[in-house]
């Protein structure tokens, strides 16, 4: 039942895809802007649904961060309708041509970005991920096929369902965003090896989730890594500058991939500077777990093991260890880290640049935190996620990495001899 629902599905997306494909830009903003009044509209529908899975969620014991991933209010719902308008003013990249060259015999050949097709997201928790993910998708052409994490039912079926009526009005295919609607793991499995029907795969959620689809699916991916995040305080580092950053790392929103995980400091300001952050996060509920030398420090904190170091919490936890030079901070990064977002809090000129060239991240920041890899903050409109990979995508990926490109070839009657 679940294949023959999923398979039925995959055809209307299919064919809702080859519409989109040619849709032009003012119809797909005018789109935009009928899911951001459908949301505005549906508010209290989805919150009404978003609340059974929140009681859901405490009864199954999620986390507190867990829960903050979950929830909806109406000051979320109007940033996800503004995340789609904010995708209105962004350029359309379809039909963009990236070159163009003549060759010696007269021929015109140019690369065109064109959509990538029918997109199967699989996602975990955060229920404005169906927004998020079914915005870019419209903006870029794609039609695309969602299976949300069953903590988030509920509100995933009130959102999927208001966004993709509102297509309707601006005579686009309402199947052109479809949502999974069972729980059943069986989906996952099916979506992984639709081949026919989907032209890529993005996981969105915690390790586990990526793994399976990642080292399963026939489909290719478009692998969304996870963020084991590192805060480095070198020793010419403005002191007041690191505690900020750090605590802001952390503490802003801990349930994400960009949160920061572990903090290294250098041993030459570990004695002054600690103490410092070591209030300030505390103040803030964070559980330390710290290497030897950083609990003489700082007695009352926990042990760091091997594993923490490796962790990505997703919590208010966070492991602390002391290094003696730039060079121990990236190896233990390079050991520890999982490719997506590090920095370094410096006034050290030569050791900012050393830390960017050597450090082999999605992302390397200065002097600023880690929260910042983000497609909003990047001024790319919302993200389908932030790809830890190195192909085709990096980094936060917005509208230019959904779509792909052809060769386009003009002539005036030449043959090959």
């Amino acid at each position: 039942m679940v294949q023959q629902e999923l398979e039925v599905m995959g055809i209307k997306a299919k064919e809702a895809s080859r519409i989109l494909a040619s849709a032009p830009s003012n119809q797909k903003d005018a789109a935009l802007e009928s899911m951001a009044k459908a949301l505005r509209e549906g508010a209290n529908m989805i919150l009404e649904a978003n609340s059974k899975d929140m009681e859901a969620g405490r009864e199954k014991g999620l986390s507190k961060a867990m829960l903050d991933r979950l929830l909806l209010t109406p000051e979320r719902i109007e940033e996800m309708a503004k995340g789609l308008e904010a995708l209105i003013a962004l350029p359309d990249p379809v039909g963009k041509i990236d070159s163009m060259w003549t060759r010696p015999n007269g021929l015109q050949i140019g690369k065109m970005r064109v959509p990538l097709g029918v997109i199967g997201i699989i996602y975990e928790s955060r229920p404005n991920v169906t927004v998020d993910a079914s915005g870019l998708c419209i903006k870029t052409g794609n039609a695309v096929i969602l299976r949300g994490g069953s903590e988030a039912f509920n509100s995933n079926v009130a959102i999927a369902g208001v966004i993709s009526s509102a297509l309707g009005k601006v005579g686009l295919p309402e199947e052109a965003i479809q949502l999974v609607k069972t729980t059943d793991r069986e989906a996952v499995n099916i979506m992984l090896k639709m081949n026919k029907y989907l032209d890529v795969l993005i996981p969105r959620g915690g390790a586990g989730l990526i793994r399976l689809v990642v080292e399963n699916a026939s489909v290719p991916v478009l692998e969304t890594g996870v963020g084991n995040c590192h805060v480095y305080v070198d020793d010419a580092a403005d002191l007041e500058m690191a505690v900020r950053i750090a605590v802001n790392s952390k503490v802003q929103r801990p349930a994400v991939c960009n949160a920061a995980e572990t903090l290294l400091v250098h041993s030459g300001i570990a004695e002054k500077f600690l103490p410092l952050v070591a209030e300030e996060l505390q103040a803030h509920g964070v559980e330390l777990r710290g290497c030897e030398r950083t609990r003489k420090i700082l007695p009352n904190i926990k042990a760091a093991t091997e594993d923490d170091y490796y962790m990505e919490f997703l919590d208010l936890i966070m492991a602390v260890k002391i290094v003696d030079s730039l060079e121990e901070a990236i190896d233990h990064i390079h050991t520890y880290g999982s490719g997506h977002t590090e920095a370094i809090v410096t006034d050290n000129y030569h050791h900012a640049r050393a830390f960017v060239q050597k450090v082999d991240a999605a992302a390397v920041n200065v002097n600023a935190s880690t929260r910042f890899t983000d497609g909003y903050q990047y001024g790319l409109g919302a993200e389908i996620g932030i790809s830890t990979q190195k192909l085709h995508a990096r980094g936060p990926m917005g509208l230019e990495e959904l779509t792909t490109s052809k060769f386009v070839v003009y002539g005036n009657g030449q043959i090959r001899e």
